[in-house]
Formats: C-alpha cells, sequence, structure tokens
C-alpha cells in the first residue's frame, strides 16, 4: 500500500500560490484562531455562540437595531444574524418588537437579563484583546489599526 507522505514535495514551479504566506489566507486563519480562542470563554462561561456574540456587540453598540442594522455591523449575513437573534430571544437575551412603519422588519433589544450578561461578556473581551496584543507596542496597535481601516476601504472597493 503507498502511504500519503504527511509533508509532500513543494511544486516546484514558481507560479504555485504559496497559501501561507497568502495574505487573505493569513487574515482568514488569524480571525478564525482569533475568534474561536475568545469564544471559548464565552461559549462555556456564557452559553453563547459566535454569532450570537457578535450580535449582542452590536446591539451594546446600537442598541434598538433592525437585522440589516446588525448585518451591516457585525460581518455576518442574514441568516446568520436571523439565527443567533432566535437563539439570544430562546435564552431570554434580547426581545424583538416589531416596527410600526415598516412590519417587514423588527426592533432588536436587550431584555434586562441580556444586558446583563452583555455587562459581564465586555470586560473579558477587552481583557482578551489586551492579553492578544500585549507583543505589540501602541505604535504598531495605531499602525496595524490604520491598515486594517486601509485595507478594508480597499476590499470595498475592489
Amino acid at each position: 500500500m503507498n502511504e500519503i507522505p504527511r509533508n509532500p514535495p513543494r511544486n516546484p514551479d514558481e507560479d504555485a500560490l504559496d497559501l501561507e504566506t497568502f495574505f487573505p489566507y493569513q487574515i482568514t486563519v488569524l480571525t478564525r484562531q482569533v475568534s474561536n480562542s475568545l469564544a471559548k470563554t464565552y461559549v462555556d462561561r456564557f452559553g453563547i455562540t459566535i454569532p450570537e456574540w457578535r450580535v449582542m456587540a452590536a446591539l451594546g453598540r446600537y442598541p434598538n437595531a433592525t437585522a440589516s442594522h446588525v448585518v451591516r455591523h457585525t460581518g455576518l449575513d442574514k441568516v446568520q444574524v436571523s439565527r443567533a437573534v432566535a437563539l439570544l430571544a430562546d435564552k431570554g437575551h434580547v426581545a424583538r418588537r416589531p416596527d410600526p412603519e415598516d412590519r417587514r422588519n423588527a426592533f432588536i433589544n436587550f431584555t434586562s437579563r441580556g444586558r446583563k450578561t452583555y455587562r459581564e461578556i465586555v470586560p473579558v473581551a477587552r481583557a482578551y484583546e489586551e492579553r492578544l496584543l500585549a507583543t505589540i507596542t501602541p505604535e504598531q496597535r495605531r499602525m496595524l489599526n490604520a491598515v486594517l481601516d486601509e485595507l478594508t476601504t480597499r476590499a470595498e472597493e475592489l
């Protein structure tokens, strides 16, 4: 039987894409690692999934939002937001109120339980961010934020 090599030989073709140094791949891997690492905390401690936390984070900043507003501020799609809002409502963290001017929309807000949970998670998230960024200087942080802003704008243009 032929064994599959653990590390297959590299393609000598100069045009081959080196995925490990390809920026879109690197940023995806970093995003997944950071998100999953932080999620361990709020899943275990608060029973909140990544999409649910993103919805809560959006509502913490933009209360009385519609699902469309949440989509705009979370990087989640409509289906993910809809599912997360439904789960958060089932858990008693959010409540939906129909928009009297457009019955297709609903305003989403924290319940008192949801606001309490949000207030407990925020310091945990901020502490995680501090631990993650502790290896870079304040100047590097400013630079990183500026570069990320520029790349976000450029990606939207493309």
